[in-house]
């Protein structure tokens, strides 16, 4: 880990922190996303190719990971609704195309092109399962026939019920274990069947 590694990773936490305390339930987590699981989603995006969707992107550690694979930043698209992350996000990442709002809301009219991949940070266990439906319909409505929708869970078991995967026509498959993350997550895959 560089020095900058650790001045991000301390930037991320006092961020994270200060918005966990106003509000736990909406930041949904107990601690930013490890580098380590930013590598397992990535990898369970590969290829990764524009355009991009990023819901939820929080402190920015999967955006950090998809520039640094090569992503440009007019193929990523974020969608950041708490209004402190996405301060910061714009400040940390110029030129970002940032859509400050709620993923559920998505329309394709907001991109340019369909995306053909979705990169989730979103806290999906702690939604109501009306909320995932519509955020997965969203998410799905604006990408490409074959796109793929990588999600990390703290849980064993998908963070998409079975009934909105069979509603949606989803197939959901895990595709990792991270184990150096607070707390250790599962990552998943879900496409279109």
């Amino acid at each position: 880990m560089t020095d900058t590694d650790d001045a991000l990773a301390a930037s991320d936490w006092r961020l994270f922190l200060a918005r966990w305390l106003r509000q736990p339930l909406t930041v949904g987590a107990v601690a930013p996303s490890s580098r380590f699981l930013a590598r397992a989603m990535l990898r369970a995006a590969e290829p990764v190719q524009g355009p991009v969707l990023e819901l939820g992107a929080g402190t920015g550690v999967f955006t950090r990971g998809l520039i640094a694979s090569g992503l440009s930043l007019d193929q990523l698209i974020v969608v950041e609704r708490i209004p402190a992350f996405a301060a910061a996000l714009r400040a940390r990442f110029p030129g970002l195309r940032l859509i400050e709002g709620d993923a559920a809301a998505l329309t394709p009219s907001a991109l340019d092109a369909p995306v053909a991949r979705i990169v989730s940070g979103l806290p999906l266990r702690a939604m109501d399962a009306l909320v995932i439906e519509r955020i997965l319909q969203a998410a799905f409505d604006c990408a490409q026939p074959q796109a793929r929708f990588v999600q990390f869970s703290y849980g064993l078991r998908c963070p998409v019920p079975t009934p909105i995967r069979e509603r949606l026509g989803l197939h959901a498959q895990r595709v990792a274990w991270v184990a150096r993350n607070l707390p250790p997550a599962s990552v998943w895959s879900l496409r279109r069947v």
